[in-house]
């Protein structure tokens, strides 16, 4: 069913969080290889850092850092990196180059192609290496006097951090694999790096989907033993049936055996993480396991059983060990909460309660026969209680207790075990749902108080489970029963106009996903309960990430950021989704709080978007509507705040002193009114190349804080930006 796969799971452009979270401390921008000069289309802030340059003054320049050149450059060896790039190759340089100070700053460069599933190169990664303690000269002020040696080996022990750089840069020989050059390039090893393509997120071979076809049906079996553990183990203490009984041994031990099996399975089958995407890497779901419900599976699956082989072992303590057993009647919780996934929700719901009150009389009517087994014999006086319950009990069925004098001694005869459970379970579930008819009744002390904490249990029982059923689905389930209401109208919505299968399953990943997201949350209704005051300041924490991030509104006062925050608008956004057409009016200013974005304007991408970036258009500056001059595509899923057009120039209007400081300081990533010209000139190999008309640079994108995506929502790294910027040195669109 729908519900069933959850996590988010659609095909994502995970090229970008991969290269994040495999190449932590690298420094690198990506260039696009098929618009000419190469522009940068993404810088993270390790290179941001290591050359002083902001990211919006980086971006659509060319990625052969042409602009970081000076007057020592070696031009040989800047003609050499161009021709890389010209010829598509895999390369790496020592070049001398300038920071944005203007200090001269040795690096060591690699260039390695990026190409997509029709083995196309469509990106250039380009990294960078601080290498100038190697090139500065071994003699300075600081160490006249010294040996050379000395001098040396203090040069190297001042940067050890090079040293770790470097160290995956050495040179395996001209036989290594591509793919291994390739991943060597950002310290990868020999890991493969992934193609720029939209892809379903895969798992490894043995890695079990938790909601494929097979492990739904072993869930059912595991629930199915589960019950059956609870109903056996009570039983099996009360009645004593387990001593020298091979059966029950070997029935026991090969559950035990299976639920050994559903440990092993639990460690290799993904789990939903928090942010609602589908984990699938086997470290993470050993340690989710490890901390969750490992000790206790184990515990619960301890083949106690095999205590009972032994003659010589005590029976109490026998019966203690299996009744750890019980333990497994945790599992009901885990899987009561995928029940809803399987079958009719409410149907699960009730089925459940049902269940656990059969549990409930079972396990009384299990006491109420130890009592009655306990108190029949007089063990001190050798003398049957004539107004115990199985002594009356045997009578009536014709099988009464009798001593034999001239045998064993002792008292024999009594009602047989199966008839004693019939009447123990039919006086538990009478006593429980009424207050029973009288035809077993207790008569010993301790059978009456029993009786009477019995009562009270089943009273409450009762009331709770069968009195207000309705009441718990109305206020304990509503949310979920909306969320099953919804599935099932978007699924018949999609039947009956025959929508398009690859269109309703991207449909229902969205739903599924938001759901996870928001929790079935109405934002707006919960906001319209608030008082005005309130709901401003739950605003202002709703867009605390954009306030906090952009220094655009660092000068803004309490009560600018509060009328600001009731305007902005959250949106999320599924992979593949489109948020802005060309050709489309720009009525939005939008924040990217978390995910990635393409900005595609005549089928190229001309820029990528993530946590940290701004695109839309600059209102403040223009009079009137703009038409967006490319197509914005999410790549992941992502999470918008959104500004209207109209409400932000109404408080920029109210708030002239932060309006200056906003126009100043807010840095557009990508202005969707410039259009970048290009125009297809050239072409080589299989790349073609656009020039730009003499005299004319391209829209100039600015950057925002860092930012990073990750796949299906996971946990997103924050050294990930898109760059967009070539030609002139101004950083600014405008």
């Amino acid at each position: 069913m729908a519900g069933g796969r959850r996590g988010l799971v659609a095909p994502q452009n995970t090229f970008l969080e991969n290269i994040v979270r495999r190449s932590n401390d690298t420094n690198f921008v990506l260039g696009n290889a098929q618009i000419v000069d190469w522009p940068i289309v993404y810088s993270n802030d390790g290179f941001c850092k290591l050359s002083g340059y902001h990211r919006a003054e980086v971006m659509q320049k060319s990625s052969t850092c042409s602009f970081m050149y000076g007057e020592l450059t070696d031009k040989e060896m800047a003609e050499k990196v161009r021709q890389t790039f010209d010829s598509y190759e895999m390369n790496s340089f020592e070049i001398l180059m300038y920071k944005k100070n203007r200090m001269p700053v040795w690096f060591f460069v690699k260039i390695a192609p990026i190409r997509n599933e029709q083995d196309k190169v469509v990106l250039f990664l380009c990294t960078f290496s601080d290498i100038t303690a190697f090139k500065q000269p071994i003699e300075d002020d600081s160490s006249k006097g010294w040996g050379k040696f000395a001098r040396l080996t203090r040069a190297l022990t001042s940067s050890r951090g090079v040293l770790q750089q470097l160290a995956p840069a050495v040179h395996k020989g001209e036989n290594v694999h591509k793919h291994s050059r390739l991943a060597e390039v950002l310290q990868l090893g020999s890991e493969i790096l992934p193609q720029y393509k939209q892809e379903t997120p895969k798992t490894p071979p043995h890695i079990i989907l938790h909601y494929c076809l097979f492990k739904t049906t072993w869930d059912w079996v595991i629930l199915i033993l589960t019950f059956y553990t609870a109903i056996m183990v009570p039983y099996n203490v009360s009645f004593k049936t387990k001593q020298n009984n091979v059966t029950w041994l070997v029935v026991d031990s090969i559950v035990d055996v299976i639920f050994l099996v559903d440990i092993v399975l639990n460690f290799h089958t993904t789990f939903v993480g928090p942010a609602g995407e589908v984990i699938s890497d086997p470290k993470l779901i050993r340690m989710n396991y490890v901390k969750t419900w490992f000790v206790i599976d184990l515990l619960s699956c301890l083949p106690y059983d095999v205590i009972n082989a032994f003659e010589n072992v005590d029976e109490g303590i026998s019966s203690l060990f299996s009744s750890l057993k019980v333990v497994r009647l945790l599992r009901l919780g885990r899987v009561a909460r995928k029940l809803d996934h399987y079958i009719e929700y409410g149907a699960a719901v009730l089925v459940l309660l049902v269940c656990v009150f059969g549990l409930a009389a079972h396990w009384l009517a299990c006491i109420w026969y130890s009592i009655g087994d306990y108190e029949v014999i007089d063990e001190d006086t050798n003398s049957v209680r004539t107004d115990s319950w199985l002594f009356l009990l045997g009578d009536t069925v014709g099988t009464p207790y009798r001593f034999n004098a001239s045998g064993t001694g002792r008292w024999e005869g009594g009602p047989s075990k199966d008839s004693v459970y019939i009447t123990s379970l039919y006086f538990t579930m009478t006593s429980l749902t009424s207050i029973g008819f009288g035809n077993i009744a207790p008569n010993t002390d301790g059978e009456k108080i029993f009786a009477v904490a019995m009562m009270m249990i089943g009273s409450l029982l009762y009331a709770t489970i069968f009195g207000n059923v309705t009441t718990i689905f109305q206020q304990m389930y509503a949310n979920t029963n909306r969320y099953h209401e919804m599935l099932n109208s978007v699924r018949d919505f999609l039947k009956l106009y025959q929508v398009p299968k690859g269109l309703s399953e991207r449909v229902m990943d969205y739903i599924v996903s938001t759901w996870s997201m928001s929790r079935g949350i109405d934002t707006d209704k919960v906001l319209q309960i608030c008082p005005k005051d309130m709901r401003a300041d739950i605003c202002v924490h709703l867009n605390r990430k954009v306030f906090k991030e952009h220094p655009a509104f660092r000068l803004a006062s309490d009560g600018c950021l509060r009328a600001l925050a009731m305007e902005f608008q959250t949106v999320h956004s599924a992979p593949g989704d489109l948020i802005f057409h060309a050709g489309e009016s720009v009525d939005s200013l939008c924040f990217v709080v978390s995910g990635s974005l393409e900005v595609i304007q005549d089928d190229e991408v001309v820029a990528i978007l993530g946590k940290g970036d701004v695109f839309g258009d600059v209102f403040w500056k223009e009079m009137t509507l703009a038409q967006s001059c490319a197509n914005v595509r999410a790549l992941t899923y992502c999470d918008l705040h959104i500004i209207k057009r109209d409400a932000l120039q109404k408080v920029l209007e109210f708030y002239s002193a932060f309006a200056n400081h906003f126009a100043r300081n807010l840095l557009l990533t990508y202005n969707l009114r410039k259009r970048v010209s290009q125009h297809a000139s050239a072409h080589h190999g299989n790349v073609n190349h656009f020039l730009f008309p003499p005299g004319q640079l391209p829209c100039v994108l600015t950057g925002s804080s860092a930012r990073s995506s990750g796949p299906q929502n996971q946990e997103r790294p924050e050294d990930l930006r898109p760059a967009a910027h070539r030609g002139s040195e101004s950083s600014s669109c405008f």
